[in-house]
């Protein structure tokens, strides 16, 4: 118990900043914090963490992503690139980044023009569907369809390259 509320007195400020620095929501990267320590006691004894600042930027950026997809909001992804790049990875990380940054980009900008809109409008905006639906006078579900062909695309060509550069 001692060690854990030294770790805790020690990275509670780092945690909570990491988490506010990508949410700009004090009520939000509190909750994020709170939960990593919470998990972090009730899975003390299944853990074994070899480098606890690795581990603890890991499990923040990936508390946040879940936390924006369930408010169905997103990261642009340069902020993800950026946000990556800063944690002090190797040059050789930097190039594959890059690589799969440019491939992401020309692909978005491959898509059709209606459909590139939308996307656009749905993830460096933030816009909802039924936002994008009405600035663009057309269905939801038009706008839906449109996302669905647009993610399955970078999925199909994205995907296995994506884990490979964002462990």
């Amino acid at each position: 118990m001692e060690a854990f509320i030294a770790l805790y007195q020690r990275y509670w400020q780092p945690v909570y900043n990491a988490a506010f620095k990508r949410l700009s929501d004090p009520a939000a990267a509190q909750d994020i914090t709170q939960d990593f320590f919470l998990q972090l006691w009730n899975r003390r004894a299944d853990l074994h963490i070899l480098h606890l600042p690795a581990y603890i930027h890991t499990s923040v950026r990936n508390r946040v992503l879940n936390f924006l997809s369930s408010q169905q909001r997103f990261l642009p992804m340069e902020d993800l690139f950026a946000e990556s790049v800063s944690s002090g990875e190797g040059a050789d990380a930097l190039v594959r980044r890059n690589e799969w940054l440019k491939s992401y980009q020309d692909l978005v900008d491959a898509l059709p023009p209606g459909r590139q809109e939308i996307f656009r409008m749905r993830y460096n905006e933030g816009a909802s569907p039924d936002e994008i639906a009405r600035q663009l006078n057309i269905s939801r579900k038009t706008v839906q369809n449109q996302l669905g062909k647009a993610l399955a695309r970078l999925r199909a060509t994205l995907g296995a390259m994506f884990w490979s550069v964002f462990p």
